[in-house]
């Protein structure tokens, strides 16, 4: 049972998998970053807002320590935010795909 075990994990393509999840999670924190700090802010310089968390259909206004804040309701605006986030992300991953295709074309 053991040395089947061992056999399992030491398979070149067990090993590739856990070496491709490692990479894509350090890779997310690039991506999340590009969308975040780079990208949703030109969106808001030309949109005039970047996040949309605050639109809500329903619910009432809270005033919590001073501030006024949306308790219940339908949290439309938390969906457009993962939309938006979903759309930008496909968008760059299509492009770095692309170039690293035309690089391993250019390198063969």
């Amino acid at each position: 049972m053991i040395s089947e075990l061992k056999a399992f994990l030491f398979r070149g393509d067990v090993l590739a998998l856990a070496v491709a999840v490692i990479i894509a999670g350090a890779f997310q924190k690039i991506i999340d970053s590009l969308v975040g700090d780079v990208i949703m802010p030109i969106i808001g310089l030309i949109v005039g807002e970047q996040d949309y968390s605050s639109i809500v259909i329903g619910g009432k206004e809270v005033i919590v320590d001073g501030v006024a804040k949306m308790e219940g309701g339908i949290m439309v605006g938390n969906f457009i935010n993962a939309v938006l986030n979903f759309a930008i992300i496909g968008i760059v991953l299509f492009f770095l795909i692309k170039a690293a295709g035309k690089k391993a074309e250019e390198i063969k």
